[in-house]
C-alpha cells in the first residue's frame, strides 16, 4: 500500500511540474501588443482617392476559411474545433475572393484571417488576398495570436489570426490600436488581443483623411469586455472627427445597434446573446448603419448545410458607422447562403463631402 501511494504522489508530483512548466511557457509566450504600433503595408499603390467620388466599402467576417456551411464550431453549442479539412479551406478562401472580385471594392475589411494556425492548415490567408488582389494596398494587425491553445480536445493548438484591409487607394499609415482584453490570467495568455486596425487615406487637394476603421470586437465575454471596447472606438472616433477627418468604422461588432429592428431576427433560448451598442452613445454626428434584410451572421451549434433553416439562430452584427462629412448611398447584407462562411458581407457605398 505505501509503494502504491508513492507511485501515486510521485505521478501526481510530475504532473503538477508538468503544469506550472506548461503555464510558465505559455505566460512567457504570450503575446503582449503596445497600445499603438505602426504597421508595415504590402504592395503600396499611388491611386489618389477624390472628394465626391463614389467609394464601395466591403465588409466581411471569413470565418478564416473554415466555418463554411459544413461546419459547427464548439463555442457556439456545436462539437467542431477543426472544422475543415485543407481542400474545404481553399474552396472557402476562393469564394471568398471571387465574391470579392465580383463586386470590385475599393475597400475591403477582412476579419478572422488567419495568418499560420492550426485550424486552416497553417494556410497563410493574408498572402492568399494579397495575390488575389494585386492592384490593392494591404495591411494586417493581429487579434489572436497564441503559440498553443490548450482547449477543448482535439485542441486548437497555434493560432495567429487578425484583420486585414485592402485598399485600391494609396494610404499613408496603417496602425493597430489595442482594445482591452476582459479576461484574467491563464485564460488571457491565450485568448484574443483584440485591436482596431486604423487606415489613414489622404483625400487629394485638401489637408483631410479618410480614418477607415476595421474591428472585430469581443465575443465570448460578459459584456463588460464589449461596452469598454465600444467606449474606445467611440471616442477614437470623435477624436478624429473633431480634427476635420472623413471616418467610416466598418467589421464584426458582435453587438446590435440600437437604431436597427432586428425583430425578424429574435435571439432564442439558451442561445448566444449578443451585445446591444446604444446608438445615442455616438456624437449626433455619426450614423449606425445595418441593413436587416437579411441576417449578417449564423448560429454554429450545427452544419448549414442539408438542415432545416428555421432551427438556427440568425444575429444582425455586422456594419458601419460613419460621420456625417460621408454622404451614405447603400448598406446592403448580401446573403450568400453562409456557404464559405458563418457570416455574410455587408456592402457600403459611400461619397466624402
Amino acid at each position: 500500500m505505501q509503494k502504491a501511494l508513492r507511485i501515486v504522489f510521485r505521478v501526481v508530483i510530475c504532473l503538477v511540474i508538468i503544469a506550472i512548466l506548461f503555464l510558465g511557457l505559455i505566460t512567457a509566450a504570450e503575446y503582449r501588443p503596445k497600445e499603438r504600433e505602426t504597421l508595415a503595408s504590402a504592395s503600396p499603390v499611388s491611386v489618389p482617392l477624390q472628394a465626391g467620388q463614389s467609394i464601395r466599402i466591403l465588409s466581411w467576417n471569413t470565418g478564416y476559411g473554415a466555418l463554411g456551411d459544413n461546419a459547427d464550431f464548439f463555442m457556439d453549442g456545436g462539437r467542431g474545433v477543426i472544422t475543415a479539412d485543407s481542400p474545404r479551406v481553399l474552396a472557402n478562401l476562393g469564394g471568398i475572393a471571387e465574391f470579392i472580385a465580383s463586386e470590385n471594392p475599393d475597400l475591403v475589411l477582412l476579419q478572422e484571417v488567419d495568418l499560420s494556425s492550426k485550424r486552416s492548415f497553417y494556410i497563410n490567408q493574408t498572402k492568399f488576398y494579397r495575390d488575389r488582389f494585386p492592384d490593392c494596398q494591404s495591411s494586417f494587425a493581429y487579434n489572436y495570436r497564441a503559440l498553443y491553445v490548450p482547449y477543448p480536445l482535439p485542441t486548437l493548438g497555434k493560432v495567429e489570426s487578425g484583420l486585414q484591409t485592402l485598399s485600391r487607394f494609396g494610404f499613408r499609415e496603417a496602425e493597430r490600436i489595442s482594445l482591452p482584453c476582459p479576461f484574467s490570467w491563464p485564460v488571457s495568455a491565450v485568448n484574443l488581443k483584440r485591436c482596431l486596425l486604423v487606415t489613414r487615406i489622404p483625400v487629394s487637394d485638401t489637408d483631410k483623411e479618410l480614418v477607415l476603421v476595421n474591428l472585430h470586437l469581443e465575443a465570448y465575454d460578459s459584456g463588460e469586455g464589449k461596452a469598454e471596447q465600444t467606449r474606445i472606438l467611440v471616442r477614437f472616433m470623435q477624436e478624429e472627427y473633431d480634427k476635420g477627418n472623413y471616418v467610416i468604422a466598418g467589421g464584426d461588432f458582435n453587438q446590435l445597434f440600437s437604431n436597427i429592428d432586428a425583430s425578424a431576427y429574435p435571439v432564442l433560448e439558451n442561445r448566444w446573446q449578443p451585445g446591444l451598442i446604444d446608438a445615442s452613445s455616438f456624437s449626433a454626428s455619426f450614423s449606425l448603419l445595418m441593413d436587416p434584410s437579411s441576417p449578417t451572421c449564423r448560429s454554429l451549434d450545427q452544419p448549414y448545410a442539408g438542415a432545416e433553416r428555421d432551427g438556427f439562430q440568425y444575429y444582425m452584427i455586422d456594419g458601419f458607422i460613419v460621420s456625417d462629412n460621408v454622404s451614405v448611398a447603400s448598406v446592403e447584407t448580401r446573403n450568400l447562403d453562409f456557404v464559405c462562411s458563418d457570416h455574410n458581407p455587408v456592402i457600403l457605398t459611400v461619397s466624402l463631402n
